[in-house]
């Protein structure tokens, strides 16, 4: 349940209407399974391949194709539930929604309307704040992906490709807990975080593999407070849906913008139609796509080719048990082992992929600076030239060899910086490097105090200035670091400096 320590956001209210208008909003997430095969078909998954050329004949609607269940995409659907602390139903069912589309060559679309698979859930959503928000998830269930239309090959033809028909979706509905644009695309964040490292969805929003539609509505104040005592959606405004957004950025200018219409269009005297809607990022408005459909519009019915879908609790309870560490278990495990702040282990644990490479660093070693060092050097290089960790040139167990060598007083860290720069450029280990290239700080305090000597003798009017004014006592310390090539140990350097001159 959500941590007492947090505070709940206060509800976006939008700046410039009559009113102290509220938002609400609920998400549909559609979450594409992590398969090799569909989800009634052994018809491939793969992205960007030929047009058509993943097809299988049950896909293609074939005359007497019948429809086989992948049961891998109910495991990761079940896998998905269980790391959304979510009730797994042990029996679920496939209905038909019935519906045109030229890239639906079925005339209908597999999914789940009665019976889903997944029950209510909840994912906790931190703002950048220190905030916190508990929103609920009402269900989970499965469904086919629809075919793609193109219509930029030719201007008097359209084309359709199938490839993504059959394809295993999740469909991911909350309940209309997420207060404003940024809430809405913290959780979004949350939800990929969640499902990459659950390894069900690989969350690439690029390739469409993780979409959402979002229902937006607007309240007067206390109107959302009444809705939560009573479950009555009538004390919210009429909701408006904005279709597949693949962008954090754009859903939440799209939020922004829909709200300030229906603002617009109540305060003006009117009312708002439920409807759904495309948002146009380069107008910066929402336009109307097609009135909203409720269920029996689409005649939903059992599908007569598929039986209801029976798992055991066994096989669940197995599958929970190989569940892995989830974001949040991560988080709080390297705040207490390592020692690190909130917001550096929000850093580290937000992709799967840079937690697993901060823990092999740290693993034996000083958990904060190996976090300061992953951080601020390797991730601020990999952003600057476009990569992301998987691309590192630095392996974990380079890293870690320089920050064994800092941690040994063998370099300090400005030679640990030249070294880094080395090791990402030319690579080879970083012990040698140093042993090679003569780069160990200097340690022997007669060799340092010899150079300081040498300064002060030659630095009298300095010396005096530096004993009326502490502070200039780092004049000293630049010239011993410029002398020794910057390879005096720091500390030794100080601690000589300030005895030299209180004497």
């Amino acid at each position: 349940m959500l941590d007492l320590t947090y505070e709940m956001p206060k509800p976006k209210t939008i700046a410039g209407a009559k009113h102290d208008w509220e938002l609400v909003i609920g998400m549909e997430v559609h979450a594409q399974v992590s398969s090799n095969a569909k989800l009634f078909s052994g018809a491939s998954t793969q992205f960007g391949a030929e047009p058509n050329s993943n097809v299988a004949f049950v896909d293609a609607a074939m005359p007497g194709m019948l429809p086989v269940i992948n049961e891998y995409c109910v495991e990761q659907a079940v896998r998905t539930g269980l790391g959304l602390k979510a009730d797994i139903n042990l029996v679920s069912a496939f209905d038909r929604k019935n519906y045109f589309y030229p890239d639906l060559p079925q005339g209908y679309q597999i999914s789940q309307l009665y019976q889903p698979i997944v029950g209510e859930g909840e994912v906790l959503v931190e703002m950048g704040d220190g905030t916190a928000r508990m929103v609920r998830i009402e269900r989970i269930h499965m469904e086919q992906d629809a075919g793609k239309s193109i219509h930029d090959m030719d201007p008097h033809m359209s084309f359709v490709d199938l490839n993504r028909t059959g394809v295993c979706l999740m469909e991911i509905v909350s309940r209309p807990d997420i207060r404003g644009p940024e809430e809405a695309a913290a959780y979004i964040a949350k939800m990929r975080q969640i499902l990459r490292y659950l390894g069900t969805c690989d969350g690439n929003m690029q390739n469409g593999n993780l979409r959402a539609d979002v229902n937006v509505s607007i309240c007067l104040p206390g109107a959302y407070e009444k809705y939560q005592e009573t479950q009555d959606f009538s004390h919210l405004g009429t909701r408006c849906e904005i279709k597949n957004m693949n962008s954090m950025r754009f859903i939440q200018q799209a939020i922004e913008v829909e709200a300030r219409r229906q603002i617009a269009i109540v305060e003006g005297g009117g009312t708002v139609d439920q409807e759904t809607r495309l948002y146009d990022p380069d107008k910066g408005e929402t336009r109307s796509m097609r009135s909203k459909e409720e269920a029996h519009d689409y005649r939903y019915f059992p599908d007569p080719d598929l039986l209801p879908l029976e798992i055991e609790q066994a096989w669940v309870d197995d599958i929970a048990a190989k569940l892995p560490e989830l974001p949040d278990a991560k988080k709080a495990r390297f705040i207490g082992t390592f020692g690190l702040t909130d917001y550096d282990a929000s850093v580290l644990t937000a992709e799967v992929e840079s937690a697993a490479y901060f823990e092999e660093v740290a693993k034996g070693r000083n958990g904060k600076l190996a976090a300061n060092w992953v951080i601020n050097e390797l991730f601020g290089r990999l952003k600057k030239e476009d990569h992301d960790i998987t691309a590192s040139p630095v392996s974990p167990a380079q890293l870690g060899g320089i920050i064994e060598l800092i941690a040994s007083d063998a370099i300090s860290g400005k030679i640990a910086k030249d070294l880094f720069e080395i090791v990402y450029t030319e690579g080879g280990d970083p012990a040698q490097i140093v042993e090679e290239r003569g780069m160990k700080q200097v340690t022997d305090t007669g060799a340092i105090e010899t150079a300081l000597d040498e300064i002060i003798a030659a630095n009298p009017a300095q010396v005096e200035k530096a004993k009326v004014n502490p502070k200039l006592a780092g004049w000293f310390v630049g010239q011993v670091m410029k002398a020794t090539g910057g390879k005096a140990n720091p500390k030794a350097v100080n601690e000589l400096v300030s005895k030299k001159l209180s004497s």
